[in-house]
């Protein structure tokens, strides 16, 4: 099913391309094997894709189908490189609500690149693929092919009936072949998939120009970082809708480095992990990478023996199938979990879901985890608070008279600094310290500071040097080491320098009162 669904899409990839048709089922055979079996993911299906192919038009166009054969080759070894160093565990960091919202997004997407298939419309103009649905509805509108919309319904609707009450049959095989025999014997008007070539090229090595090497790094660099991100987020698609599964991302980066190293060799494409082919792997019942391997013989085996046949299934039928497919993608449970956790969360997942439908994936997913960081930012520096705590209680320790508790109250407050004090909450505490006022010792207590960065360096040197302006004495208590050796380096310590930063805060607390009551302290 999946090499069925795979061959009209590597024909139209690699007609896009610019290299033809038969680049688009060299990389969809040769990449597909090499990945399925080196690759980090038990469903993954790769081959060429049309996100891929809107990087590869520009470079066919600048250095040719010999530029875009060795920017793919190039594109192999980075990916191979970054499988070595270990970048693949990344995605892992991926936000859920992203992974959902891209999941969804790509279903949507997915779903519209099926309307002029099945419309009947042969070309739909727009560069991106909403638009490209909208020229096919208008003109079916003016030009309805009934029978073929009919069929693609009929299809899909076969289709998620038997994945419902017969999992275990391939009905989406028996629809496409029962759709192909109804168009043959009662004469349908429905577009079929058209010439096949009936062959591989010869493996051709010539394809390197030494001379092109410069100029085309920064090409085979961006079209490696495409097939990562598009691969991984393939992968991680597969495991949210297979039970109990989990990919190795960083063999998947090393598995897809191997096949766009070897798809050149036969004149394809760079390939990715292909979240179309991959999700009607696993919802036609894929449990093992020999699925893919599989979808990757059948394939070759059409164009040696089959292509004739092949040749006259209806795109049609074929739309129906990818329809389907697109309704069983996406996660409602999932999507309404996220939705009910927060209003951030919810955000985060409806501007991936926006983006990738309206733009493109690559985007998505950098504005969707860009605002997951400023949220989770802000959430992070909410945790930072700067804490009064009084001294005269049990959990210091410290046994005082009436008097020397009332001068406690009045000229020394002890602050608590608790939580992360980095970039983000760094203006907040130096506001909050500002308002220090009537006293004469204030003592931060640091042991309860998770963290401390450069930027909440500075700030602290900043108040430190504004209570020092005010004749404020400013100690310290429970400093750790790696925090000292930061603050010492900015010059945010205390103006005494270790005479005022004590191990405990009793300590500082007995320094307090010394301080207060010895005149010559006081008249600094």
């Amino acid at each position: 099913m999946v090499a069925l669904v795979a061959l009209p899409l590597a024909l139209g990839f690699g007609i896009s391309s610019g290299l033809g048709a038969a680049a688009g089922l060299a990389t969809a055979v040769v990449a597909g094997a090499v990945a399925a079996v080196f690759g980090g993911s038990r469903f993954q299906v790769s081959g060429p894709t049309g996100a891929m192919t809107v990087v590869l038009v520009p470079i066919f166009h600048q250095h040719g189908g010999g530029g875009v054969l060795a920017v793919g080759l190039l594109a192999g070894l980075v990916l191979v490189v970054l499988a070595v160093a270990g970048v693949g565990r990344a995605v892992r960091y991926m936000p859920a609500p992203v992974i959902e919202g891209f999941t969804a997004g790509i279903a949507v997407v997915i779903a519209l690149q099926q309307f002029p298939s099945a419309l009947g419309i042969a070309h739909a103009d727009g560069e991106k693929v909403w638009q490209m649905a909208s020229d096919a509805v208008r003109q079916y509108i003016t030009h309805p092919h009934h029978v073929t919309l009919a069929t693609a319904l009929l299809v899909a609707a076969v289709v998620l009936a038997g994945g419902r009450y017969l999992p275990k049959l391939p009905v989406a095989l028996i629809a496409v072949a029962a759709a192909t025999v109804a168009a043959r014997v009662w004469g349908l008007e429905l577009t079929p998939i058209g010439e096949i070539p009936s062959g591989l090229a010869a493996p051709t090595l010539g394809f390197v120009h030494f001379d092109q090497m410069g100029s085309l790094i920064g090409p085979a660099l961006a079209v490696a970082a495409l097939a990562a991100l598009e691969s991984l987020l393939s992968a991680t698609a597969a495991d949210s809708m297979a039970v109990g599964a989990r990919h190795n991302p960083d063999r998947e980066l090393f598995g897809q480095g191997l096949a766009n190293i070897a798809a050149p060799m036969f004149g394809g494409v760079p390939a990715t992990g292909a979240i179309a082919r991959t999700a009607v792997n696993v919802r036609s019942g894929a449990r093992t990478r020999l699925a893919a391997l599989t979808h990757a013989v059948v394939l070759a085996a059409i164009i040696y023996t089959a292509a004739g046949v092949v040749a006259d299934i209806p795109l049609a039928a074929l739309a129906g199938v990818l329809l389907a497919t697109t309704v069983r993608m996406v996660e409602t449970a999932s999507l309404s979990a996220i939705a009910r956790a927060s209003k951030g969360d919810a955000a985060i997942m409806a501007v991936t879901f926006g983006v990738t439908v309206v733009m493109d994936l690559v985007a998505a997913v950098a504005i969707g985890v860009g605002i997951a960081v400023v949220l989770a930012l802000r959430a992070v520096a909410k945790e930072a608070r700067l804490q009064q705590i009084p001294l005269d209680t049990p959990a210091e320790d410290v046994t005082h008279l009436a008097e020397e508790h009332r001068l406690l109250h009045d000229h020394i407050v002890a602050y608590r600094i608790d939580g992360p004090l980095f970039f983000a909450a760094a203006h907040r505490f130096l506001l909050e310290l500002a308002e220090v006022s009537d006293v004469r010792v204030v003592i931060l207590r640091m042991s309860h500071i998770t963290a401390l960065d450069t930027t909440g360096a500075l700030v602290l040197k900043d108040a430190i040097g504004k209570l020092d302006h005010h004749h404020i004495t400013v100690l310290m208590s429970g400093l750790r080491d790696d925090h000292h050796r930061r603050l010492a380096a900015i010059g945010a310590l205390p103006p005494g320098g270790d005479s005022q930063i004590f191990e405990h805060t009793p300590d500082a607390i007995a320094y307090a009162r010394t301080h207060l009551l010895n005149p010559a302290k006081q008249s600094r």
